[in-house]
């Protein structure tokens, strides 16, 4: 039975990763579906002035929210899963839930972005991408918008012509 881990966050592009372990599940239902939503953990700051039990209710309920979505959609065909909750750094939290549930792999969706922007961007992706030995599939989510794909590279490119003219005279 090959386990699978879909770390969520409620957006459209985590369900377009959901979507896709459905049409895997319709394919082979013998595979173990694991949610992970996790959440980002208070600063020092914050945990000083908040009770932890009010910190562990406003966690749970923000990963609730974030799993309902997936699990709607899980349900509604009909596939088996258990939703897992946890709080860290969210790669790190990944790499490490996918080794304790001695998961086969790791499915994640992410919005659809320029080459230039994927390889300078600190993504939790690339981290987990680095961090894991399981592979890992990226289901393309949605498109971003056209400043997103045509504008920021163009901007990276520019300023990098800029610089290279600057330092040739």
């Amino acid at each position: 039975m090959l386990k699978i881990l879909v770390p969520v966050d409620g957006s459209s592009n985590s369900l377009h990763a959901v979507r896709h372990v459905v049409n895997e599940f319709r394919k082979n239902a013998a595979l173990e579906i694991h949610l992970l939503n996790v959440q980002t953990p208070f600063s020092q700051y914050v945990s000083r002035f908040v009770s932890r039990r009010d910190r562990h209710d406003f966690h749970r309920d923000q990963a609730e929210l974030a799993l309902l979505p997936s699990r709607q959609m899980l349900d509604r065909f009909g596939v088996p899963y258990e939703a897992h909750m946890e709080l860290g750094e969210k790669a790190y939290v990944i790499t490490d839930a996918a080794r304790r549930l001695h998961c086969d792999h790791i499915v994640v969706g992410a919005a659809r972005k320029s080459s230039l922007i994927r390889m300078v961007e600190n993504s939790t992706i690339n981290k987990v991408i680095e961090l894991t030995t399981v592979p890992v599939k990226v289901v393309a989510g949605d498109p971003v918008s056209p400043l997103e794909r045509y504008g920021i590279p163009a901007g990276v490119g520019t300023g990098l012509a800029s610089l290279f003219f600057a330092a040739a005279e």
